[in-house]
């Protein structure tokens, strides 16, 4: 690496702590995403490389250190999150402002520009549509807001919905009784709730109704009063069921439509209900679309890059269908 320029940065001590890391493992993550040199010495951190890379570096550590002061423990996901929002000019201090909700003292908020838009639609219509590649976190947030909802008492219930189409099974072919049948595939659901509430009141919740998990199979019929409505995986819904969950929709309530519209696991020549929405629903008022990409992953940089290569790939041999 270059040597172009060198800023010299004091930095509080808990802060200096949390950079080194064990086995200098932050400052190496740092070195790699931002592409320049940067050295440890007691609490004066040093940054040396291409002067616009160092300018964009000192911004980071400012970020990086509001975050510790807030005490949040730094990692490899941190400081994507925080490059990526320089990057874009969207502060993440200002999206970490938004708590959606908080566990254990632990706070779930947007992490990308895309997922505040993402969330913001959430809170400001009663369908939104979020769409997007793996790890851009539009089911976890969902569930957060959900979560958050029924704390605050603003709905009664939560429903988590998912279709059961993987691997080519259905329902009745699976062994267990309707529960064990449903579990692999709402399990993803069940994951992030268990992040923002204790398990033991998840499972009081379920005695009482709070918490729902209603395969869609099992929608028909039902019009969903005063509920939180997540359904998970739309990419895997028809056109005819897309409309039908969508029609359940009653008073007080809000719902949440997410998937990832590049993988279906539809029989071929089936019409995906999540490809379908956006054109017929478009300008229904009270429906957001939100698409998410892949500068929205929080997972491992390198998913980013995977999500990248799917889509030229994609975009070569024509889109799915």
């Amino acid at each position: 690496m270059g040597t172009g320029t060198q800023r010299v940065i004091d930095l509080p001590d808990l802060v200096a702590v949390e950079l080194a890391g064990a086995h200098d493992r932050i400052l190496r993550a740092l070195e790699e995403r931002l592409e320049i040199d940067v050295h440890l010495r007691g609490n004066r951190l040093t940054l040396s490389g291409d002067p616009e890379r160092v300018r964009a570096a000192k911004v980071v550590i400012g970020e990086l250190s509001q975050l510790v002061g807030r005490g949040e423990a730094l990692g490899e996901a941190a400081i994507e999150a925080v490059a990526i929002g320089v990057e874009d000019s969207e502060p993440l201090a200002e999206m970490r402002d938004d708590v959606l909700l908080t566990h254990r003292r632990r706070q779930v908020s947007p992490r990308t520009a895309g997922q505040k838009r993402y969330t913001d639609a959430i809170r400001g219509h009663t369908i939104t549509f979020g769409i997007g590649p793996a790890g851009t976190g539009k089911t976890y947030l969902a569930v957060a807001l959900a979560a958050a909802a029924l704390r605050a008492g603003e709905v009664s219930r939560v429903i988590l919905s998912r279709p059961a189409v993987e691997a080519g099974e259905r329902l009745g072919f699976l062994p267990g009784d309707l529960s064990e049948k449903v579990d692999p595939y709402i399990r993803p659901l069940f994951d992030a709730l268990y992040d923002m509430i204790d398990a033991e009141q998840v499972e009081a919740m379920l005695a009482r109704g709070q918490i729902e998990i209603a395969p869609l199979a099992f929608m028909r019929g039902r019009t969903l009063n005063d509920a939180f409505v997540i359904l998970d995986e739309a990419q895997n819904t028809s056109a005819e069921q897309m409309k039908m969950f969508l029609t359940r929709l009653g008073y007080g309530s809000k719902m949440v439509i997410t998937g990832d519209a590049t993988q279906v696991d539809l029989p071929a020549g089936s019409r995906s209900g999540l490809h379908e929405a956006p054109r017929v629903l478009a300008d229904v008022p009270g429906i957001a679309f939100i698409n998410l990409g892949k500068r929205d992953v929080v997972r491992h940089r390198l998913v980013q890059g995977i999500v990248a290569a799917y889509e030229r790939d994609e975009t070569a041999d024509g889109p799915p269908g």
